[in-house]
């Protein structure tokens, strides 16, 4: 193992996956370092939310390895790497919309507090979910809609309340699939001045299709067409390479 993928938070080496004769995820190796924001950016279609469900433990690969903290999680179910600190908040919502946003993002800290929690007695368990719930509602923006049905949340917000569930799990990793989807300039301007301060907290994992988002938050870029990593680089060498350009950035030469 190489001094960058022994120091890394996440390691991915040679994943692949396959649905029928289409390659979603093609011999895929990067790595997400401490304190870093790594993009994956690519044309519809190029096995991003594939990929990141290979991560998420949604998804079993068929060849590859994943590594957080340098322990192999490959074959892990999901609430496994999520007892280790891996948080997500996916493109397709998982909330449970009938509750409140408050509820919602208790029975993430409830996932994450596991077997203990049940120790604990109910009014003062209760009690401590709601304030880390309203601690990581307040930092997302929405304190005001804790009480709000999840179903009665506009897309951005429920956007938001999916970053809140994830930041109840106190993740040292942060899977984000599209959380700028639906929220508009001035939402994707506030939830990027605050994945940029986050990320000292939780090294991020970003598949985003606002590009103005990913040059401004990322420190590396990984660009992946059909299933298979085209380059990773800086935000300024990705924009420079011609291949990406003719690829995804739709420009030529």
């Amino acid at each position: 193992m190489t001094d960058m993928a022994s120091t890394a938070l996440l390691s991915i080496r040679g994943l692949s996956k396959s649905f029928g004769a289409l390659k979603a995820t093609d011999d895929v190796t990067l790595d997400l370092r401490p304190g870093e924001i790594h993009a994956l950016i690519g044309p519809n279609g190029a096995g991003k939310s594939t990929l990141i469900g290979q991560v998420a433990g949604w998804i079993r690969p068929d060849a590859g390895r994943i590594e957080l903290m340098g322990r192999d999680v490959t074959r892990l179910p999901v609430h496994r790497r999520a007892r280790m600190g891996l948080g997500r908040s996916f493109q397709v919502s998982s909330l449970a919309l009938p509750i409140s946003a408050r509820r919602n993002v208790m029975l993430a800290v409830q996932a994450r507090l596991g077997s203990s929690f049940r120790f604990l007695r109910p009014v003062r368990t209760d009690r401590r979910l709601r304030d880390e719930a309203d601690a990581a509602l307040a930092r997302v923006g929405l304190s005001g809609r804790a009480d709000a049905q999840a179903a009665e949340l506009s897309h951005g917000e429920r956007r938001q309340l999916e970053v809140a569930c994830a930041l109840a799990l106190k993740p040292s990793i942060l899977l984000l699939d599209e959380p700028m989807a639906g929220l508009g300039p001035e939402g994707s301007a506030e939830l990027t001045r605050f994945l940029a301060d986050l990320k000292r907290e939780a090294a991020i994992l970003l598949v985003e299709h606002d590009m103005d988002a990913v040059f401004a938050l990322a420190d590396r870029v990984t660009v992946l067409v059909q299933g298979r990593v085209l380059m990773t680089g800086t935000g300024a060498e990705v924009r420079a390479d011609p291949a990406v350009r003719e690829a995804y950035l739709g420009e030529d030469g």
